[in-house]
């Protein structure tokens, strides 16, 4: 098929950069100052409160889409808020109220459509790590929820003002599949005690699962033999829900089966017709109030005490749900805002701290189901919540007679997805093995140590390893493929031969003060020259040169030619491919002089090829371009260079043959 490819004849002038610039009227870009320029009041509210620019675009034909959605999100929200309310040491129904109060304020400040604001595992594994720590007799669990959410939106607000959006660049997708793994075993661990009834003194701090794990081994003989049996009940229910029965439904309808509400429902009435609590000494949810809280502030007084905490879990949070945003917005076709997204979390998260909800995030699995059930805005948050309403004022004491184990039950079967990502480790190892130590130490660090420790250490990890990638820069000789203007790797491509008196060296990534050292050995190793060598090669011609003048002998005229032929086989140009250096500093700068004057002192000519407008610019603040021949030439591509190194080499040949003729009559004379 490439035989059937035209082929490509250019003729144009040959190119320094600075002839270039000249020629082709280059002219830096100035940024403009968008600073209140443009900027109406009606873009400021819109900007700042999106809603009102989609509300009044709502089509009619979404509401039944949203309806069925709503409905269908309301019943999710049940089940999950209770469990992980659970999982964070509060009362079940604060779970509920995390769906309630800050997803209608999301509703307003969010961009994304499909998202469903709430719950979310990971964030209730770390909010019921402070609880444990911080509550006491004057303070209850729910108020530690409260002040650990307030931090959150306070750290998230600032991200915001300061315009940190791109934070979420600091959590590779390697570091987060670790992370999440680590905290579903984390998660999986403290839920044993409840899946078998087991009564265990609090565990908090670090060192979590193993403290957890050492509480359940000394008490395992007080287990509860029928909570142990309700939890193998509830979890087959949802394993064969989940695995067999929801894949043939969704072949049928996009409406998926309410397991979960099937398994809590099944639990209340089993557990209520049968007494279990006095029977066989189950544990329930207890006491769930009918209505809506008050709102009230939070004990101001703990803020410095969970401030930490406070800042891992806004990244967190922030993170996996714009993750989560972001995919689903590809899916559907519309744009995110970074930056709005925090305002809206923060926000969201102030009124959240005023009703005792732990911090929100958005759920991958509710937000699926949001956008395959025909949820196409954010009006299905408001239907949603609605119903929620209506839930807590009528019926909410009926969830009341609820074991523990079955909401135990629910977790430990959602997590599913996130302990089976502890697979992907054998891909990372495959693909990479600085991505595989990353995975290995945030996971092990999370696992066995925290979460924020683990997360400090993942981040840590990613960052070093970032750092170590770029101190491995890729380096090559290149040469010519005949009678083209390509210049390709000599060790790959056969096809591609060095040209007598050339070399050209390859490097990719930046030159700066921790890698200048680097790419001068690189350099000095690729192209195998011996500088001390050459210099005394050299040094030792001049003499013999000097001798000759004084005394015309034929020996040293021998002597001449066999050094001049040793020198004939040593570099006269080099030529160093900038096309792939990303960055140059002052450092990198000072060193590419330096050793542009030690190649002077050999008789090679340096030239740089390729080199991007930046790095030009840098080359220009630095002072190393100049008409004058004691400075670099920078050309705009490798062909360029090599095309004028050759004519420079023409040239010389020429004048050694005319030298040599001079000579050869000199000594006809003589004799």
């Amino acid at each position: 098929m490439s035989n059937n490819l035209p082929s490509i004849k250019i003729e144009r002038p040959l190119y320094e950069y600075q002839k270039l610039r000249e020629d082709l009227n280059y002219e830096k870009t100035k940024k403009p100052y968008k600073f209140c320029k443009n900027v109406t009041c009606k873009k400021i509210i819109t900007s700042t409160i999106p809603a009102i620019g989609w509300i009044p675009k709502y089509e009619k034909t979404f509401v039944l889409g949203d309806l069925a959605a709503g409905f269908t999100i309301a019943v999710m929200h049940i089940p999950q808020g209770m469990a992980y309310a659970l999982l964070a040491n509060l009362p079940p129904v604060n779970g509920i109220y995390m769906a309630i109060f800050p997803v209608l304020m999301y509703f307003f400040l969010g961009t994304s459509k499909h998202a469903s604001i709430g719950t979310f595992s990971i964030a209730a594994v770390m909010t019921g790590k402070a609880v444990l720590e911080y509550s006491d007799s004057e303070t209850s669990p729910s108020q530690v929820a409260a002040i650990l959410t307030l931090a959150v939106a306070t750290i998230q607000l600032i991200m915001c003002f300061l315009r940190l959006g791109i934070v979420s660049t600091l959590l590779s997708d390697v570091l987060v599949n670790a992370f999440t793994a680590a905290t579903a075993c984390q998660i999986v661990v403290t839920q044993v005690k409840d899946l078998i009834g087991l009564t265990i003194p609090k565990v908090s701090g670090n060192f979590l699962a193993i403290r957890t794990l050492m509480k359940i081994f000394e008490n395992i003989g007080d287990f509860n033999v029928a909570a142990t049996l309700i939890s193998v009940i509830s979890i087959a229910i949802l394993v064969v829900s989940n695995e067999y029965l929801k894949p043939i439904i969704a072949k049928r309808t996009t409406i998926p089966i309410p397991s979960e509400l099937f398994v809590v429902v099944l639990g209340v009435l089993t557990s209520q017709y049968i007494d279990l609590p006095n029977k066989y000494h189950i544990k329930t949810v207890g006491h769930i109030p009918s209505g809506l809280p008050e709102p009230s502030l939070p004990p101001i007084s703990l803020f410095p005490s969970v401030a930490l905490d406070g800042l891992s879990l806004a990244i967190v949070c922030y993170v996996t749900s714009m993750s989560i945003e972001l995919i689903l917005a590809h899916k559907a076709n519309y744009e995110i805002d970074p930056n709005q997204e925090l305002m809206a979390m923060g926000v969201s998260n102030v009124v959240g701290s005023l009703f005792s909800c732990m911090p929100i995030s958005a759920s991958l699995s509710r937000s699926t189901v949001q956008l395959v059930v025909g949820g196409k805005t954010q009006i299905v948050s408001i239907f949603s919540a609605s119903i929620l309403i209506v839930t807590l004022l009528s019926i909410g004491p009926f969830f009341e007679p609820l074991p523990r184990s079955v909401l135990a039950s629910i977790i430990v079967v959602a997590l599913k997805g996130m302990l089976m990502q502890m697979k992907q480790i054998i891909t990372f190892w495959k693909l990479s093995k600085v991505d595989s130590t990353v995975w290995i130490g945030t996971f092990l660090t999370v696992v066995f140590v925290g979460s924020e420790i683990g997360l400090l250490v993942g981040i840590s990890l990613s960052l070093c390893s970032v750092f170590i990638l770029s101190l491995k820069p890729d380096t090559s000789l290149l040469g010519n493929v005949p009678n083209t203007d390509l210049y390709l790797d000599i060790d790959r491509f056969k096809k591609a031969k060095e040209i007598n008196g050339i070399k050209i060296f390859h490097y990719c990534g930046g030159i700066n003060f921790a890698t200048k050292n680097m790419f001068r050995d690189e350099l000095y190793k690729m192209i195998d020259l011996n500088a001390q060598k050459e210099l005394l090669l050299r040094a030792k011609l001049k003499k013999l040169q000097e001798q000759f003048e004084k005394n015309k002998d034929g020996k040293l005229t021998e002597k001449m030619n066999r050094n001049e032929s040793k020198i004939n086989k040593c570099i006269k140009y080099l030529i160093v491919d900038f096309s792939s250096v990303t960055y140059l500093d002052p450092s990198g700068a000072e060193m590419l002089r330096s050793e542009f004057n030690n190649f002077k002192k050999l008789d090679i000519s340096f030239y740089i090829a390729g080199c991007s407008d930046r790095v030009y610019n840098t080359f220009e603040r630095c002072g190393l371009i100049s008409k004058d021949e004691n400075y670099l030439r920078i050309f705009s591509s490798i062909h360029d260079a090599v095309q004028c190194a050759l004519f420079n080499l023409g040239a010389e040949e020429n004048q050694a043959e005319k030298s040599n003729k001079i000579e050869e009559m000199e000594l006809a004379e003589l004799v």
